[in-house]
């Protein structure tokens, strides 16, 4: 799961970097002192989960949940007991109370592991797309990787390719886990990878580029 940590203070994020570090299938993205600077990264990075401290300057962390049209988990990081109501009303996973014990963070953390997962489970097998004046049902497994240009995305398929006008940006927040994002250009389904180095990764007997930014998700990236 990718995670970010928003905390106005620099000790607080350290600790949830530390914890974050220890859990395999965690991935720390990024780390914010508000969650203004958040919003943008937000919009542009698959993020799966967030710990966000409620009494921060500027915004709030119940202010900026509220905020989110399409918001990732959250598990609230607090040194205030008084919140917990309002939280549950956000649909927050857990509220941590500080300090915070590496135990009690997994527990919160596994709580969020099951619903990502469950979510991710229930979701429909299926992508539909407009392509070429016609409506197409593509089943995921059958797309190797979707290839970005400008306001053009193209659908690279088991059998064929469709293009179909849409920003790859906007499709990284609604397809499933198993496609990830490798490169500006490039998202993947990560089951039909064939194998990787350090700078590509090969699908379908075609090898990509792994941008700078995305190298250490695809390193853990297991085949």
């Amino acid at each position: 799961m990718n995670c970010i940590v928003i905390d106005d203070e620099f000790p607080a994020r350290a600790i949830i970097e530390s914890y974050i570090s220890r859990i395999p299938y965690l991935t720390h993205l990024q780390s914010f002192k508000n969650p203004i600077e958040a919003l943008g990264f937000i919009k542009k990075n698959k993020v799966d989960l967030m710990f966000v401290d409620i009494q921060m300057p500027e915004l709030t962390g119940t202010e900026f949940l509220r905020s989110l049209q399409n918001k990732p988990a959250a598990i609230f990081t607090t040194a205030y007991p008084d919140y917990a109501l309002e939280g549950y009303e956000l649909d927050v996973i857990d509220y941590l109370v500080k300090p915070i014990s590496f135990k009690r963070f997994l527990v919160a953390v596994e709580k969020a592991h099951d619903r990502i997962k469950k979510r991710s489970e229930e979701k429909e097998d299926y992508w539909i797309i407009k392509a070429d004046h016609q409506t197409h049902r593509l089943r995921y497994s059958d797309i190797n990787y979707i290839e970005g240009a400008r306001e053009y995305v193209t659908y690279h398929l088991k059998e064929g390719k469709l293009m179909s006008l849409e920003a790859l940006k906007n499709l990284e927040q609604s397809l499933p886990d198993n496609f990830i994002r490798i490169h500006k250009s490039y998202i993947v389904n990560k089951n039909n990878i064939s194998s990787k180095g350090r700078h590509w990764i090969t699908v379908a007997n075609k090898e990509l580029p792994i941008g700078k930014s995305y190298r250490q998700q695809i390193k853990d990236i297991s085949l």
